[in-house]
């Protein structure tokens, strides 16, 4: 199970009684869902097993799935796929926040660029330097 700790359902808070009452299943279920790798609940000192809410999460969508006749190699694949795609989701959004910082440093670049040419118009009149700044480029004071 990936894990982001990013909103705190990662935090192992659970005993397996109290998991298994809030997922409705047999606490010996939950020993076979570890095994089989489909949750990885934290364990404390004592080697007890303590289980997050993304755990409980995680188990109630297995519910679902194999409550739908999904066994549990399609809810293995089922799981991989959906943690694929939330990777990709993250990673699409790092992206799109690297693209806005590209396109700020870009216009500030612009900017400046406007605003040296700006002054350096050396003698060039006021019409020259508009003239060259609208035209997306720089000018000549020799026009």
């Amino acid at each position: 199970m990936v894990r982001n700790g990013d909103d705190g359902k990662d935090k192992p808070l659970y005993m397996i009684s109290v998991a298994a009452e809030l997922t409705g299943m047999h606490p010996q279920t939950l020993r076979v869902y570890e095994q089989k790798g489909l949750v990885t609940p934290g364990r404390s000192r004592g080697n007890t097993r303590l289980y997050s809410q993304g755990d409980i999460e995680r188990l109630n969508l297995i519910s679902k799935l194999t409550d739908e006749g999904i066994n549990l190699a399609g809810v293995v694949r089922i799981l991989d796929m959906r943690e694929r795609s939330l990777e990709k989701d993250r990673e699409i959004d790092e992206l799109r926040e690297r693209v806005r910082a590209l396109e700020d440093e870009v216009h500030e670049f612009r900017m400046r660029e406007r605003i040296t040419a700006l002054a350096r118009y050396d003698g060039a009149g006021p019409e020259q330097v508009m003239r060259g700044l609208l035209s997306g480029g720089t000018f000549d004071a020799k026009e």
